[in-house]
């Protein structure tokens, strides 16, 4: 891919966006497109069309969504089908008006059933009932990489449509209240450590096996498709390992060193029992994560630690 190629990202200040600004920038990419949600408003539809005839971008990446983790999705089905809905139609919409030819969209891997064999195939896709937690997220997330087959169908547009599993990393959504469980393990856990508390409460059994991927591969994983120029098509994007939320949780109380009990409040929501992505489509086309998952938590949790004091240092002393 060119060097100079205009290159909207959607969504660069979230996790996703910001971890592929900083692969394209290091790998020389020097036309990167961005516009912050006040400069403009993506579920505004005349708003999404005005810019793309104003800037013309050549590639679009479409990382921008409202997500959250179980308790977010299940008391606010409403904002999350609506919102990602209305930015996935406007922006890829827009995008093919604009003569915008390639286009990446970022969905997640609750778009497959709850009961799906596992590791899960991307054929597995709408074969049986999703997870009612998130099916309104997870339907919105369907509908764009459908729109991303039709529109490749009926115009001849090369949009792929990229599904990762669980991602992690710099620029995570800490907030207890709509966070996925990782940064809230971190988060539960650093606060635990400090206030010398005795327990750390997990949601569930801790049974549930999770797939975790950090998004600096995701990011690799978005480069690598578009370098290779893969025009079309759903691909899986993952490690192809899991593990259960109890080993999990004993992996952030290691890497944070709180030496309290992990207690299962088992009166929460597993969600789904497993969900690991088969991804042997892109290993076969050569690609791979790179990151190990202590190691990724490690750094993660650094980058958490340094932003929490530095936050507090900000703070007013009290008279």
């Amino acid at each position: 891919m060119d060097k100079n190629a205009r290159i909207y990202i959607a969504g660069h200040r979230g996790m996703v966006g910001s971890a592929l600004a900083r692969q394209l920038a290091a790998h020389g990419y020097r036309q990167l497109v961005t516009r912050t949600h006040a400069e403009l408003d993506l579920t505004n539809q005349a708003a999404v069309e005005r810019f793309f005839e104003a800037e013309k971008p050549q590639v679009v990446l479409l990382a921008a969504a409202r997500v959250g983790g179980i308790f977010a999705n299940a008391s606010q089905p409403a904002s999350f089908i609506y919102e990602n809905l209305a930015i996935e139609t406007n922006v890829i919409h827009a995008a093919y008006r604009a003569g915008v030819e390639r286009l990446v969209f970022f969905g997640s891997s609750c778009i497959y059933p709850k009961a799906c064999p596992q590791p899960i195939r991307e054929e597995y896709l709408l074969t049986s009932a999703l997870e009612p937690t998130n099916d309104a997220y997870a339907i919105a997330k369907i509908a764009g990489l459908k729109l991303c087959e039709s529109y490749n169908k009926q115009y001849g547009t090369k949009y792929v449509a990229l599904m990762p599993t669980n991602l992690y990393g710099p620029n995570d959504n800490y907030d207890l209240k709509s966070s996925h469980v990782l940064p809230a393990l971190i988060r539960k856990a650093h606060e635990a450590k400090v206030n010398g508390d005795a327990t750390l409460t997990v949601w569930g059994t801790g049974a549930p096996r999770r797939e975790f991927l950090h998004v600096d591969d995701l990011a690799a994983a978005t480069r690598f498709i578009l370098e290779r120029d893969v025009m079309e098509g759903l691909f899986n994007v993952g490690v192809g390992t899991d593990l259960s939320i109890r080993e999990l949780a004993q992996c952030v109380q290691r890497i944070v060193g709180f030496a309290g009990e992990i207690v299962f409040d088992t009166s929460k929501p597993d969600g789904t029992p497993q969900k690991l992505l088969d991804v042997s489509r892109l290993r076969e086309m050569g690609w791979h994560a790179q990151i190990g998952l202590e190691d990724g938590i490690r750094q993660t949790y650094q980058d958490y630690a340094a932003a929490r004091g530095a936050q507090a240092a900000r703070q007013p002393a009290h008279a």
